[in-house]
């Protein structure tokens, strides 16, 4: 396992670290299997294979657990914490004490609610001061939502976004944040518009049609895949499951992975999710 510090280390502008989001024990084998040295959580996918809602925080427990789970097998970890499943900057701060005692290496925390709010500056910036306190080794990822909450729609509300981001950024950061972490889809304008305002390594979402390279030439240090993988398997599921039934060999037929809302459906509730 890589120590705190070596993890931070792989956040390198123009050389970003690739890294892949695991929501068990078998996928996180795998993708480390496939190369990866740093495994991190989805929210989305630890959720909905709990049957909860994703952003909603109620996967503390399981969160707790895949933590636990990953790091006594070796695996280098760092936890996705939605907006760390309390109001309380000292049980967040508990919380991420609680996960390095474990070996995780970093989390993420995210300035939004489920339903779509933002949370205000200073409440947020409360949390990541905690945090920083207790576990001042861990890496702390501030993930802003303002290209996630409401998208913006024309390039003048993608620049009010880009602005607001990086104000939230800076106070984060001054909180005592390691990283910020944007996600969405951004043009390559906007990522190296953040990539410059933002005075440490910006972490953004795969981007379709650009390479990790790509990004890394915009200032990116880390590109995350975020439920991407979870989404695609569900997709690979029904994939295969028509090949066998049509009599294709498995694997011939091109993935349609769900969009994010769709899956996203399939957490908590106790009717019948439909995916269309």
């Amino acid at each position: 396992m890589l120590s705190p510090a070596g993890f931070a280390a792989l956040h390198r502008a123009g050389d970003p670290l690739l890294l892949p989001n695991a929501w068990d024990l078998a996928s996180a084998r795998w993708l480390v299997e496939q190369g990866a040295a740093v495994v991190g959580t989805t929210s989305l996918g630890v959720a909905v294979a709990a049957g909860e809602e994703d952003g909603a925080g109620a996967t503390l427990v399981p969160t707790i657990e895949l933590a636990r789970r990953l790091t006594a097998v070796g695996i280098t970890v760092t936890v996705d914490l939605e907006s760390g499943f309390s109001d309380d900057p000292v049980a967040v701060a508990e919380l991420v004490a609680e996960l390095a005692g474990l070996g995780v290496v970093g989390v993420n925390l995210e300035d939004s609610t489920a339903d779509g709010r933002f949370v205000a500056p200073a409440v947020f910036a409360a949390k990541v001061a905690a945090v920083a306190a207790a576990a001042p080794g861990v890496y702390l990822n501030a993930r802003t939502d303002g290209f996630w909450v409401d998208a913006p729609a024309d390039a003048g509300a993608v620049a009010e976004r880009a602005t607001a981001s990086l104000e939230r950024a800076r106070r984060y950061l001054d909180a005592g944040a390691s990283g910020i972490f944007v996600p969405g889809a951004l043009d390559d304008r906007t990522v190296a518009e953040l990539a410059e305002g933002v005075a440490a390594p910006l972490n953004v979402l795969a981007q379709p049609g650009r390479s990790v390279r790509a990004l890394g030439e915009l200032g990116v240090a880390r590109v995350s895949t975020g439920s991407l993988l979870f989404r695609a398997a569900l997709a690979a599921l029904g994939s295969v499951l028509e090949e066998v039934r049509r009599g294709i060999p498995p694997g011939s037929t091109a993935l349609t992975i769900p969009g994010y809302a769709a899956v996203a459906e399939l957490g908590g509730g106790t009717g019948a999710p439909s995916v269309g």
